[in-house]
């Protein structure tokens, strides 16, 4: 009895001692769940919409977002890419990643783009150097209210516009850049879709909500274009192929959210 007595002890012990152990470790992995899931990733995208140039470079140091009402402090840094960008390379779908980090959950209300000195504008041979009027202060701010959740990646897209963007400074020559710059959340956005027939390169692509220009994109040479983060909702695409064609328009394209919008081939009518 007394044998069978410390076999049952031992064995209580055993049982006990695995139990504490299953505890523990699930205890661990829950903490860092939870851990884990106190902080979203925010991560910001840029693109372009084309301009009438050859180049369009921007000098682009950091990436910062803010969460406070204080819009002098609470900033911080999510992207250190110290790198200059052709905008003229980010057009149909092409983009580059500016910053990514993991933040406190919360709502960030701006952010903004500190630019560098070094940006330039191409026409023909020739570079002009631009003039960031206060971008290299105080920074190019967006307002963007991104909602950062636990374990979720909420993904900025940035619309730079760079016709908009590169301003003539009357007679002088010089250039100014003073940004114009489309901020959407992708995950409430859609895409349109398409090509041109024949397959002009070049041709320039809108898509309007009214009479305001949403999103702009050219063809490229084999007449494919692709217009990028529009809100769900109808648009009128127009394009416009240059002389020796008639202008398009399609009106009501709809545009769902996380969807593509394909209008397949569009004959463009030859001018008589």
């Amino acid at each position: 009895m007394k044998v069978l007595s410390f076999f049952k002890s031992r064995v209580f012990s055993v049982i006990t001692g695995v139990a504490v152990l299953l505890f523990m470790s699930v205890s661990l992995i829950s903490c860092d769940v939870a851990s884990n899931n106190d902080k979203g990733t925010f991560k910001v995208v840029m693109f372009d919409a084309p301009g009438d140039f050859d180049e369009v470079w921007v000098h682009i140091n950091r990436v910062e977002v803010n969460n406070s009402a204080d819009a002098e402090s609470g900033w911080v840094v999510i992207g250190e890419p110290d790198e200059r960008y052709n905008l003229l390379e980010l057009v149909n779908g092409a983009n580059v990643v500016l910053g990514e980090a993991e933040l406190d959950e919360g709502t960030y209300r701006q952010i903004r783009l500190i630019l560098g000195s070094d940006n330039s504008v191409v026409i023909g041979d020739d570079t002009f150097p631009m003039i960031v009027p206060s971008g290299q202060q105080t920074g190019i701010k967006l307002n963007v209210d991104a909602e950062i959740i636990g374990g979720i990646t909420y993904t900025l897209l940035l619309d730079f516009d760079a016709q908009r963007s590169v301003v003539k400074q009357g007679a002088t020559g010089s250039y100014a850049l003073m940004p114009v710059i489309r901020a959407v959340n992708e995950a409430l956005t859609g895409n349109i879709t398409g090509s041109v027939e024949p397959a002009v390169e070049g041709a320039w692509v809108r898509a309007l909500s009214g009479a305001e220009v949403i999103a702009t994109t050219q063809t490229v040479e084999t007449g494919e274009f692709t217009l990028v983060g529009l809100t769900d909702g109808f648009y009128t695409v127009t394009i416009d192929a240059g002389e020796g064609f008639e202008p398009f328009e399609q009106p009501d394209v709809e545009v769902k959210i996380g969807q593509v919008t394909d209008l397949n081939t569009i004959e463009l009518t030859p001018v008589e």
